[in-house]
């Protein structure tokens, strides 16, 4: 083909090619391979490639993994107080120790990675399956909001927790305490130890509860959404050791039941009952707990019956934690 062949309109496309950094041949390939699968309509090329943009551009739509993590703090603000700070810490747990994970954008982020990042900022089993959830929930939230499009986390196996032996209270352990708690400040703390002890409620929840949610004369706590830990509403019963300890306390029926400053008293308490870290004799947590469940199972023979005093989801812990608990039948339920 001689030059002066050329029209006028195919060489302002050579100029704009020219232009555009692009050699002719190579974009003439490109509209063909377009035409080749819209089978040769134009519009439907124009139309795909337009497609094609936009998809590109919402997949490069993203965000740094501490602005997800804001993102899943701000959505957490309705949640209690506790569960905002242990979402908290977890996730500056990671931020802490992995290098330059503050601005890493989080479409870019394997599953690979995410367990290697569990494995660096937790010790524990324990603490990186807590990890593992304070994880999956910032990429979820990145989820909703388009920044990536799958949660990594989801592809990263859970650590498997081998639940210990629980130890329980004995009897005289029990007498000890509570002595101690009533004579401690006049008994200021004694409803809440006795309603921990023989009614399994949680240090969190009994501190959240008032004394209109106790019903004496229908032997019950209504343990409400706002108090329980999982959100749900429960009803525990109150048994005769319980009752008879209500019954005989002189104090106001309005109001919390929990004196102010209540984590002060009751560390100083069980200090005061003779558990100390410096002598050798730890106070464990959910030992009350614990030694109520153990005891309940022991009387009643009834999963199905201690996981509603509990408030658990399913009898699966109950059986793994509780089946071998071995110790003194402390807890005289009648």
């Amino acid at each position: 083909m001689k030059y002066k062949d050329i029209t006028q309109e195919e060489i302002a496309a050579i100029i704009m090619f020219r232009e555009m950094g692009m050699r002719v041949t190579e974009a003439v390939g490109y509209v063909q391979r377009s035409l080749q699968l819209c089978r040769g309509n134009l519009r439907r090329a124009v139309r795909c490639v337009e497609l094609g943009t936009e998809q590109m551009r919402q997949r490069m739509k993203t965000v740094s993994f501490e602005k997800a993590v804001n993102l899943a703090m701000k959505e957490r603000e309705g949640l209690r107080k506790r569960t905002q700070s242990d979402f908290r810490y977890l996730t500056q747990r990671f931020l802490k120790v992995v290098p330059g994970l503050a601005a890493r954008r989080v479409r870019s982020v394997s599953s690979k990675e995410c367990a290697q990042w569990l494995e660096l900022a937790f010790s524990t089993p324990s603490q990186r399956k807590k990890g593992r959830a304070a994880l999956s929930c910032v990429f979820s939230t990145a989820v909703r909001f388009g920044y990536c499009d799958v949660n990594p986390v989801s592809r990263v196996r859970a650590p498997r927790v081998r639940e210990k032996r629980m130890r329980i209270l004995s009897r005289g352990e029990i007498q000890e305490l509570l002595r101690t708690a009533g004579s401690y400040k006049g008994g200021i703390c004694l409803p809440a130890v006795a309603i921990m002890l023989y009614a399994g409620v949680r240090p969190q929840e009994v501190a959240r509860l008032t004394w209109e949610d106790v019903h004496q004369r229908e032997r019950c706590i209504h343990i409400l959404p706002r108090h329980s830990k999982t959100g749900g509403a429960r009803q525990v019963t109150i048994y005769e050791p319980l009752a008879r300890i209500l019954q005989r306390i002189c104090c106001r029926k309005q109001g919390k039941i929990c004196p102010p400053d209540w984590r002060r008293h009751w560390q100083a308490l069980h200090r005061a009952a003779g558990w100390c870290k410096e002598l050798g004799r730890p106070w464990q947590p959910d030992v009350l707990r614990h030694t109520f469940a153990s005891c309940h199972l022991a009387t009643f023979h009834s999963y199905e019956r201690l996981q509603q005093e509990l408030g658990h989801r399913s009898s699966r812990l109950l059986r793994t934690r509780y089946l071998s608990a071995v110790g003194e039948f402390s807890i005289a339920f009648q």
